[in-house]
């Protein structure tokens, strides 16, 4: 099957699923059922192709859930972050969809028992809260519990006929998640009035971007997004290391609870185990995590354009080593460039960043200019890169791509 083949039935799928649930739940939320199941079906499979150890005469589906020895867990655990009971999976939760009453509970109950399986060992933080946005028993999938059921049953059964190599979904040509949530963005995110382009960078803006931040080196210990929103960028760079040595993992942080929430689902679902990435929850320039693990060979960004943040409010930020270099704060209304001082400070003296900016910085005057001027004396700007308008959603403005590095050989003159 084509890469366009395997596209389509993804769409065909998804469009199946929006008319059984048409009506009843918002087009944006509802691609969090979509995605949630999606997920759900990737670690089933994937946790079940482990338990088999390259055993094919095991099927770990039909066993009984006592028939799981407590040091298989405990082991299963440590490798994989999260156990899930034979009852439990996708599979067999689908085959008795239809006649099951308690759905949606029985669901929910499924979800809560995969995240506290991780606690007290080192996946936890990793598995904790990532089936929150997937609220089975919320009101949105119906008033009644018969409702409910019947809407997630059809989300299920439309998530089971996808054509997927079992337990291998990283082997599928095509970015399953991405284009899922990709389609789901397009479809919906304009109707429902929200910004697509603050949770998902398109794929093909993903792979220029990873690729300004790989090139030239061989290796990196490292990669960083101080603005994850769905991981997609981090997720381009891995490809990139078909060519290239990663050693140390994948960091990012994420402001939106829901879109953390679904950086974590990518890295499962691009079979990036929990001691190979860490993603974290807050505000990057207020709040900034990954301190201690700087610096980064390689930085991915695509932070939002032109937010507020307290800037100058805060006189202690001045002092921040990540601002204080440049001598002045971006502006209260317009945080484009803190981002930008963000991601420099977090970038080794080898390595490279490569960041999606809004135009308006590059030529506006005030403390940006400042900041332009310091970035340019210091020989941190590489090149800047135009893009076509139109190619974010939410958004018709042509963008740019900054792109940093420590150790230009090449005057700025």
């Amino acid at each position: 099957m084509t890469n366009i083949d395997l596209r389509n039935e993804l769409k065909n799928k998804i469009w199946k699923i929006a008319n059984e649930v048409r009506g009843s739940v918002d087009g944006w939320d509802f691609k969090q059922f979509v995605l949630g199941t999606l997920f759900y079906r990737f670690i089933s499979e994937n946790f079940a192709n482990y338990m088999k150890g390259g055993d094919d005469s095991i099927n770990y589906a039909d066993l009984t859930d006592d028939q799981i020895p407590a040091e298989i867990k405990d082991d299963a655990i440590k490798t994989k972050g999260y156990f899930i009971h034979p009852s439990e999976l996708f599979g067999n939760i689908v085959k008795k969809a239809k006649d099951n009453k308690n759905l949606n509970t029985d669901l929910a109950a499924i979800f809560h028992a995969i995240e506290n399986s991780a606690n007290g060992y080192a996946s936890e933080k990793d598995i904790k809260g990532l089936f929150a946005d997937f609220d089975t028993t919320s009101s949105r999938l119906g008033n009644t519990v018969a409702d409910k059921n019947k809407r997630l049953k059809a989300v299920l059964d439309g998530i089971a006929e996808l054509n997927l190599n079992v337990g291998k979904f990283e082997d599928n040509q095509i970015d399953l998640f991405g284009d899922a949530y990709e389609y789901l963005i397009n479809n919906y995110a304009a109707n429902a009035g929200k910004s697509g382009g603050e949770f998902f960078t398109p794929q093909t803006v993903s792979n220029l971007i990873a690729r300004l931040a790989m090139h030239k080196q061989d290796k990196v210990n490292k990669i960083y997004d101080p603005a994850a929103g769905s991981g997609s960028l981090l997720l381009q760079a891995k490809k990139q290391f078909d060519d290239h040595v990663i050693e140390e993992g994948f960091f990012g942080q994420e402001i939106n609870h829901t879109t953390y929430n679904l950086a974590r689902m990518n890295m499962f679902l691009h079979n990036i185990n929990y001691d190979k990435f860490d993603i974290a929850l807050g505000d990057t320039l207020i709040n900034p995590h990954f301190g201690d693990d700087k610096p980064f060979d390689a930085i991915v960004s695509n932070p939002p354009y032109s937010v507020n943040w307290i800037g100058s409010d805060d006189p202690t930020l001045i002092n921040d080593e990540r601002f204080a270099p440049a001598g002045v704060l971006a502006p209260k209304s317009k945080a484009d460039f803190a981002f930008v001082l963000h991601a420099l400070s977090y970038l080794s003296s080898k390595g490279r960043a490569a960041i999606v900016c809004f135009p308006g910085i590059f030529y506006r005057g005030g403390a940006e200019q400042k900041i332009r001027k310091y970035l340019i004396d210091n020989n941190y700007v590489e090149t800047v890169i135009a893009l076509a308008p139109n190619l974010f959603y939410g958004t018709t403005i042509a963008v740019n791509i900054l792109v940093l590095s420590k150790n230009k050989t090449v005057s700025k003159t």
